[in-house]
């Protein structure tokens, strides 16, 4: 009986150790965040996903193989309707390192119930493949939208990218790289553009080297996905968003928290915006804590702010 945990423990290594299994770190959720806010905002209550009446969900479908074995999944939600609607890729978020794609669901529900087709993908976070893997692979489900456009009814001229925290940091870097190719990787969908059209930065900031983003110096998440600050400071700067700011910049749209640290680099990003004539909204929740997205009562006005950003940078069509 001795040897019976032995032979368990090599059991589940080997098992571990099969080609297609890639561990992920899910710690961060809807309910470990609940269960950390409220011992500071005993009010608040989690948002659970509900699906809105007409919405369909088409879940787990592989847009991208990574190497021979790695298959990357994404969900659809939409509304089957005859006219082409926008399109939304949702980033979770997590630091980079944690996180599901399911974390979005709730939000990609109720904006697929307003007419949206929503997209959440997972992507590879940092203790799978370190910085620039989850930006390549993103690029890569925009790309899979445009080249699955006609199933899912979706407007290949009117994508944006949604992210929260750390998702919010990935959606701004799509969006100011539309064009150049520092994220493109080979794959099916390369004759397709990973362009966006507009972005919505949840509490995402957009510098790593901007001084209030001081904080991710010496913190585990960003370290761990791009290396030790001073050993790795291009890279901290190559993924910075606000280093690519300009004149062919999409729309912005920040809802923020009232913590200044994720604020980082978004007044000099609004100011290079304005110089273009871009259009940008900010929305600061009072009293509001990070991943205030995932709870009640931020929710709703999260939901509220995002629709009406869509609705003004991708009017109907007349």
């Amino acid at each position: 009986m001795k040897a019976l945990p032995f032979l368990l423990l090599l059991l589940c290594s080997g098992l571990l150790a099969q080609p297609g299994y890639h561990p992920r770190d899910t710690s961060y959720s809807i309910h470990s965040s609940y269960e950390k806010i409220r011992k500071s905002y005993p009010e608040v209550q989690p948002v659970y996903p509900w699906m809105p009446d007409g919405v369909v969900a088409d879940t787990n479908l592989v847009y991208f193989t990574v190497g021979n074995d790695r298959d990357l999944h994404l969900d659809v939600y939409r509304k089957p309707e005859d006219t082409l609607r926008p399109g939304i890729l949702m980033i979770h978020g997590g630091g980079w390192t944690t996180g599901s794609k399911e974390n979005l669901t709730s939000m990609a529900q109720q904006l697929a119930g307003r007419g949206y087709v929503t997209v959440t993908p997972e992507y590879r976070l940092s203790a799978e493949a370190r910085y620039p893997a989850g930006v390549q692979d993103l690029k890569q489900a925009v790309k899979w939208m445009r080249a699955h456009a006609e199933e899912y009814g979706i407007d290949t001229n009117r994508i944006a990218a949604y992210g929260c925290s750390a998702g919010g940091h990935l959606a701004s870097l799509l969006g100011v790289t539309n064009g150049p190719l520092l994220y493109d990787t080979i794959g099916p969908w390369s004759e397709y553009s990973a362009d966006v059209q507009a972005v919505l930065n949840i509490d995402g900031i957009v510098s790593f080297i901007h001084p209030e983003a001081k904080p991710e110096w010496t913190g585990r998440s960003a370290n761990a996905w791009l290396g030790e600050f001073t050993r790795t400071y291009a890279l901290w700067r190559e993924a910075s968003p606000l280093e690519y700011a300009g004149k062919t910049t999409p729309p912005f749209l920040f809802v923020n928290s009232s913590h200044p640290r994720f604020h980082a680099g978004r007044q000099e990003l609004i100011k290079i915006l304005d110089q273009s004539k871009i259009y940008s909204e900010v929305h600061t929740l009072a009293d509001s804590p990070h991943a205030f997205w995932l709870l009640h009562p931020w929710f709703v006005p999260t939901l509220e702010y995002a629709a009406g950003f869509l609705r003004r940078v991708f009017p109907e069509e007349p």
